[in-house]
Formats: structure tokens, sequence, C-alpha cells
């Protein structure tokens, strides 16, 4: 019996587009994640894992996309295979099924290697970026997504019963920092009157 095709995705925010990972790449089933490299909570990679059976292939954009480092790619790379389950990754061109050979071996470890040391230049040219900025007096770190007047149209289109998505759309924001508004307002809605008037003093 011919195993499933099953496709895993990993992106580092919901700004990103998931779709270009595995663009034309058919598979019988799709399991995504929204998580940084350095996640540990990947419930999506978890369902995979259990997901996935003896002749099932698993195909992932590339390895960076599958492990947080050397070691968990390693692991999860084995984990697979020792299942009877084989797993590609489709810009280092490689697959690996459990009866590699050593020097598959090997490579896997190169090759991962080479993608945790390209994670860590891309952390030291953005680092040194941000210093170089700060000594010139240009960094202002990440601006706010919306000014006061949006987002207090924002609440109040929501408390209208507009739906969430179609108001992340109209604002140009990911439903989680739509959420993050709503949810400081409620907080403060929340609040005791004296405490919410002594808060109000405070941020004059």
């Amino acid at each position: 019996m011919k195993g499933l095709r099953i496709g895993y995705i990993r992106v580092s925010s919901t700004d990103q587009n998931p779709d270009r990972q595995l663009e034309g790449v058919e598979t019988d089933k799709l399991f995504i994640d929204h998580a940084s490299g350095k996640d540990t909570q990947r419930p999506q990679l978890q369902a995979m894992l259990a997901y996935a059976r003896e002749g099932d292939v698993v195909v992932v954009h590339s390895m960076d996309r599958l492990a947080r480092n050397l070691d968990d790619l390693r692991r999860l790379v084995q984990q697979l295979t020792n299942r009877g389950i084989s797993i590609t990754f489709l810009k280092e061109s490689l697959t690996f099924t459990g009866s590699d050979s050593p020097m598959a071996q090997l490579l896997l470890s190169v090759m991962g290697a080479f993608a945790e040391f390209e994670r860590s230049l891309i952390r030291e040219r953005q680092k040194e970026g941000i210093d170089l900025a700060k000594k010139n007096g240009v960094y202002k770190g990440r601006k706010q997504a919306l000014s006061s007047e949006q987002v207090t149209e924002l609440r109040q289109r929501a408390k209208a019963g507009e739906q969430k998505t179609a108001l992340a759309r109209a604002f140009g924001i990911d439903r989680t920092t739509l959420y993050k508004y709503l949810q400081s307002e409620l907080k403060q809605e929340l609040l005791p009157p004296d405490v919410t008037h002594l808060h109000k003093k405070l941020m004059l």
C-alpha cells in the first residue's frame, strides 16, 4: 500500500505566507506551525509526527524549517526514519529513508551545520544593523501598528459585531495584533473604578 505525502511548514509569524514553502508540491495532508525557529512549542510538528505512518513521505521546504538546531534535526530525522517514514528536504534536494549510507548521514550533519551557521550569520547581521542604527540615533524600535484613532475605531467596530478576520484585513494587521488591542481594552474595563481612575492619571 502506497503511503501518504505529508507536508510540514513552519513560518516565523502570521505575517509570512506559508503557501510559498511547498508551492507546487502535491500533498495528501499538510501541517503548518506559526512559530520562531527557537520556539520549542510547535504543536503542528507534534501532530505531524503522531499522524505519519510507515511508508509515508514527509516533505519539508528546508532543514531549518523542520529543526531548531543540528541536534534537533538529527533527532527528528532519526525518529521518522526509524519508523519507516521517509523525509525529503526540497531546498537541499535530500531524502532520508532509514537505509541511508554513512555518507548520507555525514551529509545530513554537514548540511544541518551549514543551515545553523547561516542562521547565526543572519542574526549577527541584524544585531550589527540595530547597533549601528542606535549609534547613529536613528533606531526607534518597532513602530506601533495602529494610531490611537485607529485603535478606537477598531474597538468600536469589534463591539458592533464586525468579524475579526474582516477587521484584521481592513486595518492591515494580523489576528494576533488585533486581539492584543482588544484584550488591552478588556483588561482596562475589568479594573475597579478607583483603580481605573488612578491608572488614567498615571498615564497623563
